[in-house]
């Protein structure tokens, strides 16, 4: 039996290892990455390898609104307290503050040089500053932006990272285009590579030749069928003569031959061929070559269209092969990646197969389930174990976020069921209908369209008659309310009233249904086609196992 001083070094001791494998999980935060940026509870300053953002962006609205937009308006409402203008006075008072003056007067000047892009650039500054931070002295940062606000972005990773850590200004090659009818069509976008030294982690990496090179540059075909090139056999700078079996040859001026020993051991292989003017090249085998070193410009990874597999309906989704080809190169088995603005998680899906450690932040509900689902669906009972901090967890959480944000508590509960969260009307108006779910019905090539509503406050019968309104105006099947409150008699009495739906062969289910939030925390579900396909998953791809090429 322990001792009190030795039970309580146990004790202690396990608290220490429990502490430590908490925070080598895998973690998924909602909230503003500047707060859990700054939280060193959360994220420790030089803890993570690789960073890669994709912040969101829309040149063509005014940056006060930029995600006032029908294709991502479930993130307008947690955006829009952000990045306002009175924000971003704040923020220039806080860069003021802790004596950023190069910054300052950067932003400054942006302010009167371009004044539509000037405060997404101050919201961007503070951000970015606060990745430098959690970032190793020999880690990557890469930051995906379109021509219209990188050379902005530029600067202010230039002053934040210092202009001798710029690595390399990527353009990416999407296939879709988009332009006036006075300017040339945009078809790339940029990334941006910074190191936080000197030594950033890299990992070299090459991929094929395309067949139109092959056919080009291998044009000789040996007796066994195998494709070649002849290369001259010299490099730069000058060199003694060399042996190539009973001639002595003089390399060109200015050039050097290859090692003697390589000269012998290519003789012997019959691989040194010589020209009509006695010249000697040697012979590169295409089943030698590793292919072709990467560069700047990637052409070679599509986008994700409408028919891609790996598609799940997120407007700004990026291909996954793209983040696979980044975390290759600029981390290795075992390193954190970070994604400030995870989005639907395509980076969080390639650092899980590609075994590394990850951290997700997104600003809104509908990313974090949107990735915790895809993770699930891809990796099954293979995906590492992972955390989601910063949604509610029981009903008292819960409803502090009603209390502290009505529209995040209504996105976050509309999520939490897999519904996609909309918007009818105003901001603060009755929207009628708040989320739509799709469901499928069981072995019948059939879908149903439920349409939800959210209460915080009281409710009462009219609520009732108000949502069976609005499900028949939208030419929805079914109804659901989800409500902070107990529903009152009148109210269960008026739902069961309005009878079932029947969706096909004796499939059916009440026209309209009422859940608590209560019910939701102690388990209850509603009475719904088990399959929901609201959100389309990604294909089962797995983890890849040993790091590998790119082909």
């Amino acid at each position: 039996m322990l001792g009190s001083g030795k039970l309580v070094d146990y004790i202690l001791f396990n608290e220490i290892i429990f502490d430590k494998q908490i925070r080598k999980m895998n973690k998924l935060y909602l909230g503003d990455c500047l707060d859990v940026l700054r939280n060193e509870q959360e994220i420790k300053p030089e803890s993570v390898d690789l960073i890669y953002i994709d912040p969101p962006f829309n040149s063509k609205r005014n940056y006060n609104v930029f995600f006032d937009d029908k294709d991502i308006q479930t993130q307008r409402v947690a955006f829009e307290d952000t990045w306002s203008l009175h924000s971003v006075g704040e923020s220039l008072t806080e860069l003021d503050t802790i004596h950023h003056d190069k910054l300052l007067n950067l932003l400054n000047a942006y302010q009167d040089i371009a004044p539509q892009v000037f405060p997404y650039l101050v919201m961007m500054t503070l951000r970015i500053i606060e990745l430098h931070k959690v970032l190793k002295p020999t880690g990557s940062f890469y930051l995906h932006c379109d021509p219209t606000a990188s050379h902005y972005l530029k600067t202010i990773c230039d002053a934040v990272f210092g202009n001798k850590n710029f690595r390399s200004e990527i353009s990416w090659k999407r296939s879709a285009s988009h332009g006036g009818a006075t300017s040339y069509h945009d078809n790339h976008d940029v990334i941006l590579y910074f190191s936080k030294d000197n030594k950033p982690t890299w990992n070299s990496l090459r991929v094929q030749y395309d067949e139109s090179y092959i056919k080009s540059h291998y044009t000789q075909i040996d007796e066994q069928g195998k494709r070649y090139r002849l290369i001259p056999a010299h490099g730069a700078g000058q060199g003694p003569a060399r042996k190539f079996g009973d001639k002595i040859i003089e390399p060109p001026t200015g050039r050097h031959w290859m090692s003697q020993e390589h000269i012998d051991d290519m003789m012997q292989q019959g691989k040194i061929i010589f020209t009509k003017k006695g010249k000697p090249n040697y012979k590169r085998f295409l089943d030698d070559t590793d292919g072709t070193p990467i560069g700047t410009i990637w052409h070679d990874i599509f986008p994700v269209n409408s028919q891609a597999k790996e598609r799940l309906g997120y407007p700004t989704q990026k291909p996954k092969a793209l983040l696979e080809r980044i975390i290759k190169a600029s981390s290795n088995e075992g390193d954190i990646i970070l994604d400030a603005f995870c989005g639907c998680g395509t980076s969080i899906d390639a650092a899980e197969s590609l075994n590394r450690k990850w951290i997700g932040i997104d600003i809104a509900p509908f990313a974090v389930s949107l990735i915790k689902r895809r993770l699930k669906d891809t990796y099954k009972d293979d995906l590492s174990k992972f955390e989601v901090r910063g949604t509610p967890t029981d009903e008292p959480s819960a409803i502090k976020l009603w209390e502290q944000n009505p529209f995040a508590f209504e996105d976050w509960w509309l999520t939490e069921l897999e519904v996609f969260a909309t918007t009818y009307g105003k901001k603060g108006a009755d929207k009628g209908i708040d989320g739509i779910g799709q469901y499928a019905i069981p072995k019948v090539d059939k879908t149903i369209r439920v349409g939800f509503q959210v209460k915080g406050g009281k409710v009462q019968s009219k609520d009732i008659d108000a949502l069976f309104g609005a499900i028949s105006k939208h030419k929805y099947d079914m109804g659901v309310l989800l409500t902070r409150y107990k529903p009152t008699k009148p109210m269960l009495n008026s739902a069961t009233q309005l009878g079932q739906f029947e969706a096909a062969y004796g499939f059916k289910y009440p026209k309209i249904q009422i859940m608590t939030l209560t019910e939701y925390f102690t388990g209850k579900q509603l009475s719904l086609p088990k399959d929901n396909i609201t959100f389309k998953s990604a294909s089962t791809i797995g983890k890849t196992g040993k790091q590998k090429g790119l082909f």
